[in-house]
């Protein structure tokens, strides 16, 4: 999947799951950068767009 079909509020899954064990995540935030939200725990980070690209399962 690429970066640039990802819209507001999709869910997608990472390679390396977060410490809480969850490999969900919910975009919050688009753009240059995304901020992506754990659905297991409610974390939040922030990732440039070529870091997301390299990280994302699906």
């Amino acid at each position: 999947m690429a970066v640039s079909d990802l819209k507001l509020n999709d869910t997608v899954a990472l390679k390396k799951p977060h410490a809480c064990g969850g490999i969900q995540w919910k975009i919050t935030r688009t753009g240059a950068d995304f901020k992506l939200q754990c659905l297991t725990c409610g974390h939040t980070v922030l990732l440039e767009r070529e870091a997301l690209e390299k990280k994302i399962r699906k």
